[in-house]
């Protein structure tokens, strides 16, 4: 269903204001599959002095969003989920990559893999999209 990211569709999902609130930004994008990046510092720990889930739900939820906007029809999810693997500390760059998995007409499956600077997996995240 996906021909391609236009300019406009991908400025759209670079320019999200969430994302750059929280440093997330959009490494890569095509059709059905996106990177996203986050630099973790301070700012993205929790009382324990671990990074919150949050973050990293979020830049998992980045790499979801993109990659099931890029092909230019509008996708909003249906339902979530992640598995946190792993703690990693300040400093460490996360990445996060988006794969379609599943695609009908109307629905979509990605599955998002977010892992450290040297590769080790740290969250497992599933989701599911509508296209109305």
């Amino acid at each position: 269903m996906d021909d391609g990211v236009t300019p406009e569709r991908e400025a759209l999902i670079r320019d999200d204001p969430f994302c750059a609130r929280l440093g997330i930004e959009l490494a890569a994008i095509g059709p059905g599959t996106a990177t996203t990046r986050l630099e973790l510092a301070d700012d993205h720990l929790n009382f324990h002095g671990i990074p919150h889930g949050g973050a990293i739900y979020s830049l998992a939820d980045a790499a979801f969003a993109a990659a099931s906007n890029a092909g230019g029809d509008d996708a909003f999810a249906l339902e979530t989920n992640v598995s946190y693997l792993e703690a990693v500390e300040v400093g460490t760059t996360l990445t996060a990559t988006a794969t379609r998995t599943h695609e009908t007409r109307a629905t979509g499956e990605y599955e998002v893999v977010v892992s450290a600077d040297g590769g080790d997996r740290v969250a497992t995240f599933r989701g599911r999209v509508y296209r109305p």
